[in-house]
């Protein structure tokens, strides 16, 4: 008999569908993150056309780095998608400010969210479909 604190195990389909959706956006926020550490020409245009100045690349890229390895570790992976969600908030926000579409951060936000409801019975508890 299973006890209330311990949720239902995932079947390894659910697993390996979860860390392939999340893998998506991790792969594509460490590498945005690293970017932000070196600063190459394209970053720094980037920050100009959105009208941020280049110094606030390395906080930002850190923040990123951050939040991404705290939702790839499996105990923490819920606190990393809250921040996450707020990271991806911000990069939303950003584009709607200058004008532009602002489809990729929801996205990686969907596939953050949707890869941890797939591979942490948690959040699908907290978080029912109905049938």
């Amino acid at each position: 008999m299973q006890s209330d604190a311990t949720p239902p195990p995932v079947s390894k389909k659910m697993l390996w569908a979860g860390r392939i959706m999340s893998a998506l956006p991790v792969l594509a926020l460490l590498m945005s993150g690293v970017m932000k550490l070196l600063k190459p020409a394209a970053i720094v245009e980037g920050f100009e056309h959105l009208g941020y100045p280049e110094s606030l690349a390395l906080g930002l890229g850190i923040v990123e780095l951050v939040s991404t390895v705290i939702y790839v570790i499996p105990r923490t992976a819920v606190l990393g998608a809250i921040l996450l969600t707020g990271y991806l908030g911000g990069a939303i926000a950003t584009h709607v400010r200058i004008g532009e579409q602002f489809i990729g951060p929801i996205v990686f936000g969907v596939l953050v969210w949707g890869g941890l409801y797939l591979r942490d019975a948690r959040v699908r508890e907290l978080i029912p479909l109905r049938k």
